[in-house]
């Protein structure tokens, strides 16, 4: 099973990256409540009638944080739990003076329901929004 994954390049150090992944509403949720910039931080991300709960998992300054879900409701989907249990990580390394993020959703598979419309979303999440915010310090959450 291949879980979802992406990589982009982007133009800052390791450290500002970890910093910026951590704002979640400048990148991906406008609505955000909690932290996510420590280990064991929880926070939650809403759209509508979907909502996440993470908690940060493992943390490896300027290397890797993983988030895993602890609870969810994909309203659109009949397995509205199907994240729950997942891990969200993002690795990163530096290669020819660029930041190299990695990123995997461990568990969301092609088999999920919500495995499409989830892959369009961290696309544009991740490649677009988190990529400019990191980049031009603008980014689109929803």
């Amino acid at each position: 099973m291949m879980n979802y994954h992406t990589t982009i390049f982007v133009d800052a150090s390791p450290d500002e990256v970890m910093k910026k992944i951590s704002q979640v509403n400048r990148w991906w949720a406008k609505s955000f409540s909690g932290r996510a910039e420590r280990m064991n931080d929880k926070f939650n991300v809403t759209f509508g009638e979907t909502f996440v709960d993470f908690q940060v998992n493992e943390l490896v300054p300027n290397k890797k944080v993983s988030w895993e879900v602890s609870d969810c409701n994909l309203h659109w989907v009949r397995e509205k739990k199907e994240w729950q249990g997942t891990r969200i990580v993002f690795e990163l390394s530096v290669e020819k003076g660029m930041t190299r993020l990695d990123f995997t959703h461990f568990g969301l598979v092609p088999e999920a329901e919500c495995y499409k419309d989830c892959e369009v979303g961290w696309n544009g999440h991740i490649t677009v929004s988190l990529a400019n915010y990191i980049n031009e310090g603008k980014g689109e959450p929803e």
